[in-house]
């Protein structure tokens, strides 16, 4: 289960958890099936959520919600309520694999461009053999208004009898997406994962370890793709430092 310890920062309660002891939670949500919701939080999720109610009241429902990103936990540190960690989705994903191996739990990859969750599965199968892969699906942009398109996802992850669901969509597409449609597809675990797809598919890069552990994997991406994430990283996210002074008060 999440923890009883929880960071609040601007309404979301985050789960004052190690990666450790965050696999261990998924592990006892399947292995007494029930259900659970993950969410990672970063800067960019944080200050979506302040303007877009739709997207925290989704991220509240979740089970467990995790510090993606050293900001938070920088924050965490100036609220006096430190967090113990950082847990980076792009980190924890390939833990639930691995765990999902081990102890044979089929998965779902949704989400990513075309043929980028066949990468994924292509990889996690030479990594992990003998990994249950019960289904990938790359749905077609404006999926989420396509009544029609929702029920073809929904129908693929019931059929694929998979218990875990990794949803790589974006915020807020991925995190309103299982907010909505979670009791109706059955997997009992759903993990919002962004652009760790790209990740497992070998399409994009990690940062070096020890610019994660600094919380400089935000610049490491951005001297890849500076004009994409300009706006981003120096305008849209800087807000989260605001947020840090507004919610204190």
């Amino acid at each position: 289960m999440a923890s009883k310890r929880k960071f609040l920062f601007s309404d979301l309660p985050i789960d004052d958890l190690t990666m450790d002891e965050a696999i261990e939670s998924v592990r006892q949500k399947l292995k007494n099936k029930e259900s659970m919701f993950v969410v990672y939080v970063n800067s960019d999720v944080a200050v979506k959520a302040e303007k877009d109610e739709k997207l925290k009241r989704a991220i509240r429902s979740a089970d467990m919600i995790l510090a993606d990103g050293m900001p938070l936990v920088w924050i965490s540190r100036f609220y006096r309520q430190p967090l113990r960690q950082r847990v980076a989705g792009a980190d924890m994903v390939p833990r639930i694999c691995e765990m999902a191996w081990r102890e044979q739990y089929g998965l779902f990859l949704l989400g990513g461009r075309e043929d980028v969750p066949e990468a994924a599965a292509s990889n996690l199968k030479k990594r992990f053999p003998g990994i249950k892969i019960n289904g990938v699906y790359s749905p077609p942009e404006g999926f989420e208004k396509n009544k029609e398109e929702l029920q073809t996802i929904r129908d693929k992850i019931r059929d694929s009898k998979a218990e875990i669901l990794i949803v790589c969509f974006g915020c807020p597409k991925q995190e309103n997406f299982i907010y909505e449609n979670r009791k109706s597809y059955g997997a009992p675990v759903s993990v919002c994962a962004g652009a760790t797809i790209d990740f497992l598919a070998g399409r994009v890069k990690r940062c070096p370890p020890w610019m994660g552990r600094l919380g400089l994997e935000w610049l490491y991406r951005f001297l890849r793709e500076p004009r994409r994430l300009f706006k981003r990283y120096f305008i849209d996210d800087m807000y989260i430092f605001y947020l840090a002074i507004k919610h204190r008060r």
